[in-house]
């Protein structure tokens, strides 16, 4: 089974000086497992907004272990169609959410996250979540 992380998982695990151990545990038994995929979009979050330029070198180093998934043209045309369907049902959501479920939808990845959102999404749009309290 294919895995893509949503940037709170990352961040949990990458980003916090404490960093959530429950969720490390789950994180490196799918590294081992060969099933974690990292998009483009989910990378430039993670690098975005940190202010230290040493953080951001030691996070780069350790985000070039994974190999990059990029979006591809009909990637970001099904996105587009998500973000539509849901806000036509009273869904909102980000443009970033949307690129990432229809990258997962694309390479048939479950996508492992603590935000609600994508709870709400998946009403209507059908895709892998797996939905982790952190």
């Amino acid at each position: 089974m294919k895995v893509i992380p949503d940037t709170p998982i990352w961040s949990l695990v990458l980003r916090r000086e404490q960093p959530n151990k429950k969720l490390q545990a789950l994180f490196a038994r799918m590294i081992e497992d060969g099933q974690v995929m990292l998009p483009g979009i989910i990378k430039q979050e993670l690098l975005s907004g940190i202010r230290a330029p040493g953080h951001f070198d030691l996070l780069l180093g350790q985000l070039q272990h994974f190999p990059e998934l990029l979006a591809t043209s009909a990637d970001h045309m099904h996105a587009a169609e998500y973000f539509n369907k849901c806000q036509r049902a009273g869904v909102q959501g980000s443009h970033v959410d949307f690129l990432i479920v229809a990258i997962a939808v694309s390479n048939s990845a479950t996508i492992l996250t603590t935000d609600k959102d994508f709870i709400h999404y998946r009403k209507i749009v059908s895709f892998e979540l797996q939905f982790v309290n952190a």
